[in-house]
Formats: C-alpha cells, sequence, structure tokens
C-alpha cells in the first residue's frame, strides 16, 4: 500500500513538473516568433558584409552595366557610400536600430531608367548572396518582400513611366 501511495505521488510531482516545462516551453517558441527580422538576419555585423557582397556582384552585373545611367551613377557615387545608405536601409527595414539618412528611391532611381529586365537581374543577384550567405528561406522572402515594396519607385515601365 505503501509503495502504490509513493507511486501516485511520484506521478503527481511528474505531471506538476511537466505542467510547469510547457509554458517555458511555449515561452520560448513565442519569443522566437517574436524576433525581428534584423534579429533573426543576425544584426548590422550579419547583414553589412552581406550588403558588401550584394552590392558588389551588382557593380560586376552585365546587365546592370549595358544601362549608361547606371555607370554614370556609380562612377559618381562612392561605393563606400552606397554600402553604408544600403546597410542603414536593410537594418532599419528589418527592424533594426540604425536609421535611413540617404534620398527616397524614387529620387535616387527616377533618373536611372532601370527596366524590368533590369530588376529581375538585380533580383536573381540578390538570390545568389543571400543562398552564398546560407540566409534561411523564411528570411529571404521577407527581405524580398521589403525590396518589393520599393519596385514602383524604381523601375520605369515600358512606355518611360513608373510602374
Amino acid at each position: 500500500m505503501r509503495t502504490f501511495h509513493l507511486v501516485r505521488i511520484g506521478i503527481l510531482l511528474s505531471t506538476l513538473f511537466l505542467v510547469n516545462l510547457v509554458p517555458s516551453i511555449s515561452a520560448l517558441a513565442e519569443e522566437k516568433a517574436q524576433k525581428s527580422l534584423y534579429e533573426r538576419l543576425g544584426g548590422v555585423y550579419n547583414i553589412a558584409p552581406v550588403v558588401d557582397e550584394f552590392l558588389e556582384v551588382l557593380y560586376n552585373d552585365d546587365i546592370l552595366n549595358a544601362n549608361p545611367k547606371i555607370k554614370e551613377a556609380r562612377d559618381r557615387v562612392p561605393k563606400a557610400y552606397l554600402k553604408y545608405h544600403v546597410t542603414s536601409m536593410v537594418c532599419q527595414a528589418s527592424g533594426g536600430p540604425e536609421k535611413y539618412t540617404g534620398r527616397g528611391m524614387k529620387e535616387s532611381h527616377q533618373h536611372l531608367n532601370i527596366t524590368e529586365k533590369e530588376w529581375q537581374s538585380m533580383g536573381a543577384d540578390f538570390k545568389k548572396v543571400l543562398d552564398k550567405f546560407k540566409v534561411p528561406e523564411q528570411e529571404q522572402k521577407e527581405l524580398f518582400a521589403i525590396v518589393e515594396t520599393t519596385k514602383k519607385d524604381i523601375v520605369i515601365s515600358p512606355v518611360g513611366k513608373k510602374q
């Protein structure tokens, strides 16, 4: 009888332990789900090298280099300046504390006459760089969603109007 009573107490204690464990597991899952994209990417120290590589790839993209307006802008704007601003913009857009202080997308791209073909090439370059840095698929989707919000201010339509 005493053994049966001890087993019941053991089961009761085990149940209490598990019941108390479940909320902490749930809290960890909730905390992970609530992390910003910025935090999931690892902050500015992980974002900056990806931006650096991405811009290096863009500078060597033959499709983009065929656009004389893009080449003219590249010759005029120092790479380090562009990398700084793009890094700040990605950090801010992904929920980080950095603040983008550059010009708006429309203002900084309207004179470049960027086509849909050039936009698609940039997107392919971006995907290659994200894959190279092993950025998880969910974070890639979120980054592409952010980039997509800028398209209307960057890409011209075939008749010369912004999309």
